[in-house]
Formats: structure tokens, C-alpha cells, sequence
């Protein structure tokens, strides 16, 4: 199994490619803005073709260049339909002063082919097994995709790209439109902690982790396993 990525230079989202191999089809996961130079040779690199395009959320710095991503290459973005609107105009999850500083500067363009995601489905793309879990909070369509990871550079049981939802030692913020702080304490409760210790989680921004890294050492996980300590700072990383 090949998993490789990098972070943009906006926003330090992070990029990844999966693939069973060099050689094989892939996935690309949240193509941001101003990777496809990079992703092109990453791409080249592992002699991939892609498949299909996972979006953990709609956030611009996650969903940027997923258009011509898809339409160099004839394939489909995958979505959950909470965040599909913004795809074609991502501005209604922005602040105001996000709005301020992309609006009407950027191409925005939903991708001609786009797949709904639902909650539990496996999706057999690229010769993988990808779960999604609807994970709201971060957004109203934020997912996790899990997939075994025997064979990856982890030899872990399973991986777990988490998006905006979980990164190490923090989750996404909760206060752009279509944010939601119980929704996220939700989804941490029902979706994350549940997954394996061992689980590797690569986040899209920042370094990669283990659930069970994080169930000891998250402040937010730390709260929803059992309340009773001081609440954590609201979060604010992500777009």
C-alpha cells in the first residue's frame, strides 16, 4: 500500500495520494490550493493514476483545485452532500474576513462528475476499501475515510485520513457557517473514539498521529471520554 502526500502552501493543508502500489490507480484526497504542480509530480513519481478525488469537507483550502484535479483526468469528486453546495461557492463557509480575502479573486467551479457520500458506505475505488463515517462539526459534511493500512509504511491495522475533525493534539474549529460545537463533541463521541488505538490518523493539516496517542493526550478527546475537567480553548485551526 502506498500513501504519500504533502501540505500546500496555503493554509498547510495536507494532500495525500493512496494507492495498493507504484504503478497502480490512486485516490487523491483533498487537493488544495495551488498543489497541481506538486501533485502532478508526486503523481508521476509513483507512476499513479488517479481514480477519483475524496474530499474530507468543503473548505476552499481543501476543495481548490479539485476541478481541474477531476477534469484533467475524467473523474468523479466525492462529497457528502451537506458540503456539495460548496463546491460552487465555498464563500458561504468563510468568514468575513476569509470572504473579504478570497472573494471574487478565485475560480470557483464544481467539478463536472460528483459522487454523494453517505454515512457507512465503502467505497471500492483504485483496488481500496475506503469506509466513511459522517463526522459533522467542522462543517455539516465533514467525513472521516478509514481504510486497512497492512502493508503502508505504519504496517498499522487501519488509517484513518480525519480531515478537519481530529488532528494531533487538537480538532478543527467549530466557528465558520456550517460549524458546530456539539455536533463536533458528537462526533468525536460516536466516530473517533470508538476506532482502535493502534489507528493511524493523518490529519489535513499538520503531522500524523495514532487514536491512541490522541485519547490519552487530546484535550477535546480527553472531554468527551469523561467530562469533569476545565473545557479546552475553542479550537482554531483549519480554515
Amino acid at each position: 500500500m502506498l500513501v504519500a502526500g504533502f501540505p500546500a502552501d496555503a493554509f498547510g493543508t495536507n494532500c495525500y495520494v493512496v494507492a495498493t502500489g507504484p504503478g497502480e490507480q490512486c485516490v487523491v484526497v483533498d487537493p488544495g490550493i495551488g498543489v497541481l504542480d506538486r501533485l502532478d509530480d508526486l503523481l508521476a513519481e509513483h507512476r499513479l493514476h488517479p481514480a477519483a478525488v475524496l474530499l474530507t469537507h468543503g473548505h476552499l483550502d481543501h476543495t481548490f483545485s479539485v476541478a481541474p484535479v477531476c477534469g484533467a483526468r475524467g473523474i468523479a469528486a466525492y462529497v457528502h452532500p451537506e458540503d456539495r453546495e460548496l463546491l460552487a461557492d465555498p464563500s458561504k463557509a468563510l468568514s468575513m474576513d476569509l470572504t473579504a480575502l478570497f472573494g471574487g479573486r478565485l475560480p470557483y467551479a464544481e467539478p463536472d462528475d460528483v459522487a454523494e457520500l453517505t454515512d457507512g458506505a465503502t467505497l471500492s475505488l483504485a483496488g481500496l476499501e475506503i469506509t466513511v463515517d459522517h463526522a459533522p462539526g467542522h462543517t455539516g459534511g465533514s467525513v472521516l475515510f478509514r481504510m486497512p493500512g497492512a502493508g503502508s509504511s505504519w504496517e498499522a491495522d487501519e488509517i484513518c485520513l480525519s480531515g478537519d475533525v481530529l488532528f494531533a493534539g487538537s480538532i478543527g474549529r467549530t466557528d465558520l457557517p456550517g460549524g458546530s460545537m456539539p455536533r463536533m463533541l458528537t462526533s468525536l463521541r460516536e466516530k473517533v473514539l470508538p476506532l482502535a488505538d493502534d489507528t493511524v490518523v493523518l490529519p489535513g493539516h499538520g503531522p500524523a498521529t495514532t487514536i491512541g496517542r490522541e485519547r490519552a493526550t487530546n484535550p477535546y478527546l480527553l472531554e468527551v471520554a469523561g467530562p469533569g475537567g476545565a473545557r479546552p480553548a475553542a479550537p482554531t485551526r483549519g480554515l
